[in-house]
């Protein structure tokens, strides 16, 4: 059991108001996890900075964000982030054979996202490290330099959630109980 807090806008520190009151305009909801992140404003506010980045500022479509979202969550068995970017997923109309590829640690059927996948999961895995080869395996897909970054860019914003879910045993927020998810 966790004691970590779950903030609500009024509990919240004051550096965190602002913030939690975009989430819930953003999402019609305060996310269990923003709520805890609020406690320290900067994690807050870091956390949900890269998330804008990846998600609107990469070269990445919504199936490769997706893959990128999905294989880290997976990796680091995130009880709390793999239901909600299902349902993020699913807002985003990627197609849901990909999704549960995905969540079940299944090939992709798609060989440009798999080598994406497998880039990803060397990336965690080797803590950054990558060799020449499988290296030239991601560009010969058709992937540049630009969108290796990129992928840094997301497993960065993934480590402050994921492991923040981990510490505070953050309960999965109602809209994505449904997609429930454990290794």
């Amino acid at each position: 059991m966790s004691t970590l807090k779950i903030h609500t806008i009024e509990s919240a520190p004051q550096e965190s108001k602002k913030q939690l009151e975009a989430s819930v305009e953003a999402f019609g909801m305060l996310p269990n996890l923003h709520g805890v992140l609020a406690e320290s404003p900067a994690l807050l506010e870091a956390y949900k900075t890269l998330h804008e980045l990846f998600q609107t500022k990469t070269s990445f479509n919504a199936e490769e964000l997706t893959v990128v979202w999905q294989t880290i969550n997976v990796e680091h068995e995130c009880h709390y982030c793999v239901p909600a970017h299902t349902g993020i997923a699913h807002m985003m109309k990627v197609d849901n054979d990909l999704i549960e590829a995905l969540r079940n640690s299944d090939e992709l059927s798609n060989p440009k996202l798999q080598t994406l996948h497998e880039t990803t999961l060397i990336l965690v895995r080797n803590r950054g490290n990558i060799n020449d080869k499988d290296l030239k395996a991601f560009y010969d897909a058709g992937y540049t330099q630009k969108h290796l970054l990129e992928i840094i860019l997301g497993l960065s914003q993934k480590v402050i959630s994921n492991y923040t879910n981990h510490v505070a045993k953050t309960p999965v927020d109602a809209p994505f109980e449904k997609f429930a998810w454990s290794k």
